[in-house]
């Protein structure tokens, strides 16, 4: 994969690029907000390692860019271990994943590689359909009556698990274990700030509701019945 490295620290951007180069990757590193930005909107790579705390334009500012931008890159997030609120703002934004500092190279590239498969889980269909609501699987797309939902990676990750088994209920443990494929510290929280990110794109403006939280037991996507 093709990836930038935004982070104002040059040793640390550098060790990271190193580890992600042994490991096949291409990558290339800017230091403050403002040149991430313009390099990440000229050329999009494939994914994104944002640093939260940078010089001038910070990290959530770049974050909200290149989202209202559209640009397709899977963002990683990196955050001060005790910026709780930081990561859950960053998740809002529209990131796909974060790291705390201090951490592991090797863990930072598994979670890279993991953010770089593309779809949660294998699927023979390439059109996926719930009411209104359609996804091409092939290319990525979300339409719903017609109508371009535009969405992250990790967005798409989500509703793609929920809408191949509609009506089914997935707990906040599966969801994580589906889209994420990997054991991970997230908590509830986490899950319930990508549904909610959801149901603001593809719920909000239509009479008919279709991602449903079932109280105590977690959440699924349904078509309204008549």
């Amino acid at each position: 994969m093709r990836i930038l490295v935004v982070e104002d620290e040059t040793q640390l951007a550098r060790h990271i690029g190193r580890a992600l180069s042994r490991h096949g990757h291409i990558a290339s590193a800017e230091h403050d907000g403002a040149s991430g930005l313009r390099t990440a909107l000229a050329d999009p790579p494939d994914l994104i390692v944002l640093d939260l705390n940078l010089p001038g334009l910070d990290g959530l500012s770049v974050l909200a860019r290149l989202r209202e931008a559209n640009c397709p890159a899977r963002v990683l997030i990196l955050t001060a271990r005790a910026e709780v609120e930081h990561r859950v703002k960053g998740l809002k934004a529209g990131a796909d994943d974060y790291l705390a500092k201090p951490f592991s190279l090797d863990e930072l590239v598994a979670r890279v590689e993991a953010l770089g498969r593309r779809g949660a889980t294998p699927t023979a269909a390439d059109l996926l359909k719930v009411g209104d609501l359609q996804m091409d699987v092939q290319h990525r797309r979300v339409t719903r009556a017609g109508r371009l939902v535009a969405l992250s990676p990790r967005e798409f990750d989500v509703l793609q698990v929920l809408m191949q088994e509609p009506g089914r209920v997935f707990s906040r443990t599966e969801l994580c274990e589906r889209v994420w494929q990997r054991d991970h510290e997230y908590d509830t929280r986490t899950v319930e700030i990508f549904i909610a990110r959801l149901r603001k794109k593809v719920d909000t403006g239509f009479a008919a509701t279709l991602i449903h939280t079932v109280r105590s037991v977690g959440y699924t996507i349904r078509a309204a019945i008549a």
